[in-house]
């Protein structure tokens, strides 16, 4: 496997030249587009890596998964998704046209800014700071690593220039999706997306998904067998923004990425997989770890379709 993944990694890493990092907030524009790399967990806790697996980034959009468990555990499904659909979306993962004009106002689903944002409110908590510690603390238990931190350069660059996720909040404020304070629950959400990670953390993250919501090694059950497989489901259909449908016939596996160039992806009964590539496609995710992930598919045959 570490040298199957070599190969995969070098094969495609001339992709990263097409790419640009995310720039419109700031921060992130520091991050180097060379970088290529991946981690794979199985369902034994087994890891591999390649490339530049030990790269640390920002969770970004990959948070929203761990916010969509927690709001699953936290509600029932029916009260989350009076809030919050699971609809894909054609549009970008910050669009404000989707809010006003589709759905009767509600997000369309928990993996584009808006529905993560409300996602982050629906999680138990009296306070918003209450919300972030139970997603934070579950990451650290789903990742595997306890020591993983708040990233303060990235969140304070987030926060400074997130003001479309202020307008998105805002509006959902005035349509009661969300009831919070809307800077407080803006205030989770950017620290949740400003995590740091590494390939590794998120491929065990991966592979508790896999085994359908208990963690490698342990068996520990962190999720039930029913919420597993609807954020599975979401990833699927929603998890690579407005290219989903173009990641399911060329990949063909639940994916999340996100703007630092992470992607983690789940092979089912199999696998875990993290990687990361600064470099995006005009859609927002890695271009070149999406090659990466197709190429290892057609590899090993893991295409789900």
């Amino acid at each position: 496997m570490k040298d199957l993944l070599g190969a995969v990694i070098e094969k495609n890493r001339y992709w990263t030249q097409y790419g640009n990092v995310a720039t419109y907030i700031p921060e992130l524009s520091k991050g180097n587009p060379d970088v290529l790399g991946i981690s794979v967990c199985d369902m034994m806790g087994n890891e591999y890596f390649a490339g530049d697996y030990d790269i640390k980034f920002t969770m970004q959009s990959i948070s929203k998964i761990v916010s969509f468990m927690c709001a699953l555990i936290d509600n029932t499904s029916e009260k989350l998704f009076r809030k919050i659909s699971v609809s894909p979306t054609a549009e970008g993962f910050n669009s404000i046209v989707n809010l006003e004009t589709k759905n009767a106002h509600k997000p369309l689903n928990p993996m584009i800014n808006s529905g993560a944002i409300a996602t982050v409110s629906m999680v138990k908590g009296i306070t918003s700071e209450d919300k972030f510690n139970r997603i934070y603390n579950f990451m650290k238990e789903i990742t595997n690593n306890p020591d993983i931190k708040v990233n303060d350069d990235v969140y304070h660059s987030e926060k400074s220039t997130g003001d479309r996720n202020r307008a998105l909040t805002y509006y959902m404020k005035s349509t009661r999706i969300i009831d919070d304070d809307v800077e407080e629950i803006l205030d989770a959400y950017f620290k949740l997306c400003s995590i740091e990670v590494t390939c590794k953390d998120i491929a065990y993250m991966g592979a508790m998904l896999t085994n359908d919501g208990m963690l490698p090694c342990s068996g520990k059950r962190v999720l039930t067998k029913e919420i597993a497989k609807t954020v599975k489901a979401v990833m699927a259909t929603c998890g690579m923004y407005d290219a989903s449908g173009e990641f399911a016939i060329n990949v063909g596996l639940p994916a999340k990425s996100g703007v630092s160039g992470g992607i983690v992806a789940v092979s089912p009964k199999k696998m875990g997989i993290g990687v990361i590539g600064p470099a995006l496609d005009q859609r927002g995710n890695s271009i070149g770890g999406v090659k990466v992930l197709e190429d290892l598919s057609n590899r090993l045959d893991l295409n789900i379709f």
